[in-house]
């Protein structure tokens, strides 16, 4: 019985979650080469869905790089290059305990390919991990967050191709070697399941016009990733073994439509084959037996070098991350759950479910490096910004995570996404902020840029001084 826990523990991590191709901006400054993000361009008008991304292909590809008249807001976003002292000086004004963001590959190693990296881009991350650490914050650093260099994917396809795995060990033993004394917490690669729809391009690098076996391609490339993971960890544990190496999820648990035993199974099989193959095979070492049959099933064909299996039962990851927004049934649709205007079902006993499922699963420590809700803020009257709507999403995700807690699950951190307002994923609007901090600009980029605290704000910060136990 003294095990059981009645909330967060002491030295719990509260802070929040940015990624560099949503912030930073500053694409073409001091030797950066373009990143995949740099080449998305805002639609002159879309509507409000879960995900984006057109199919990309080269001659798009290169189009976007010679377009002087579409508007490329990850190119621009807020300025956080220029403005990061000010935007951490505000998370110390919260309270935070830690801050996550990412590196973006292409200010290190413009091309990717090259064996020395830009000295000019990594003393902008000296400043930037200094400054988080003089705001009395952990940095919680990831390395690949959708910002892999334009040019692997142009000329070596990306992923699916081995040598992008060295390429990226070039980049980690650079990250872990300069920052070994200053970074605990690494995540290699954000959200590493998120692949259906845009994620092949976001975050495998693939064009699909370049593979007649799709599929066969795409897990090629996750295997080049896996592997990947695997030498990075055995590398930062050659570097400082104190270094915790973590691997990412995107949530995306699946509910059964209905109770019938069919939908049931069917809600498993997606959910062992969107979540759990990724996790089983980075936390527990190997490929399981279910993603081998489904490869049969499929006739998808993946090559694992003879090391692979070696490499990657030796080298699992510390712990686990998580994000979380909502959840969906087998269909699409929850008609027991709120919807935001982005579609996205509220659902924070869903997060209690997915964090006990993990711990069942892996006895792992396990991070949440991201949630939050979207929404449309609007300064209001009286000059302020009025969002209860975010409090209570906030506060209920939050009870639920304490419950998780009391549950048993060693959760030793929260990051919410994203505590100012960045360009959002999914088609790089402004308009959809997320943040404790208003930025004032729009989604073309007009606007003075001048930072403003929401209601969000103060919440916040006493929910961190206390620890969790007033929300």
């Amino acid at each position: 019985m003294d095990r059981l826990s009645e909330g967060f523990p002491k030295q719990f991590l509260w802070g929040g979650a940015i990624a560099a191709n949503q912030a930073e901006g500053a694409f073409d400054v001091a030797g950066k080469g373009l990143s995949i993000a740099d080449i998305e361009i805002l639609p002159d008008a879309y509507s409000r869905q879960e995900v984006v991304g057109f199919e990309h292909t080269r001659s798009d590809i290169l189009k976007a790089v010679t377009d002087q008249g579409g508007y490329y807001p990850r190119r621009s976003t807020i300025d956080f290059y220029h403005h990061f002292e000010e935007d951490l000086a505000l998370m110390k004004g919260m309270g935070f305990k830690c801050f996550r963001t990412s590196f973006n590959w292409g200010r290190i190693f413009s091309n990717g390919d090259e064996t020395k990296p830009n000295e000019e881009g990594l003393r902008f991350y000296d400043r930037l991990i200094d400054c988080i650490r003089e705001n009395d914050m952990e940095p919680v650093m990831t390395v690949s967050h959708y910002e892999m260099p334009l040019h692997l994917v142009l000329a070596y396809g990306g992923w699916h191709n081995r040598r992008c795995v060295d390429f990226f060990i070039n980049l980690c033993e650079t990250l872990f070697n300069r920052y070994k004394d200053k970074v605990n917490y690494w995540i290699l690669f954000n959200q590493i399941n998120m692949l259906s729809g845009w994620g092949e391009f976001a975050s495998l690098g693939l064009l699909k016009e370049d593979y007649d076996d799709w599929r066969s391609a795409v897990y090629q490339a996750v295997h080049h990733q896996f592997v990947a993971s695997a030498l990075a960890t055995l590398k930062a544990r050659e570097v400082n073994p104190d270094m915790k190496i973590g691997m990412m999820l995107g949530d995306d648990t699946l509910y059964p439509t209905t109770c019938k035993p069919e939908d049931v199974f069917a809600a498993a099989c997606e959910n062992r084959m969107n979540l759990y193959f990724f996790s089983d095979v980075l936390l527990r070492g190997e490929y399981p037996a279910y993603a081998l049959r489904y490869f049969k099933d499929n006739h998808i064909n993946v090559h694992m070098a003879s090391e692979d299996g070696a490499l990657l039962k030796e080298n699992i990851a510390d712990f686990l991350a998580i994000s979380y927004y909502f959840t969906r049934t087998l269909d699409g649709d929850n008609p027991y759950l709120e919807k935001s205007i982005w579609g996205w079902a509220t659902d924070p006993l869903g997060l209690r479910n997915s964090l006990n499922q993990y711990w069942d699963r892996y006895q792992c420590p396990i991070f949440i490096a991201e949630n939050g809700i979207g929404a449309i803020d609007e300064i209001d009257a009286d000059g302020k910004i009025h969002d209860d709507y975010r409090i209570e999403y906030l506060k209920s995700h939050i009870a639920a995570v304490k419950e998780a807690v009391k549950d048993g699950v060693d959760v030793f951190g929260y990051a919410s996404w994203g505590p100012i307002d960045i360009v959002s994923c999914s088609q790089g609007e402004m308009s959809k902020r997320y943040g404790y901090i208003y930025v004032d600009l729009d989604d073309r980029g007009n606007g003075s840029g001048k930072r403003m605290k929401k209601d969000s704000y103060k919440w916040y910060k006493r929910v961190i001084e206390t620890n969790g136990e007033e929300l």
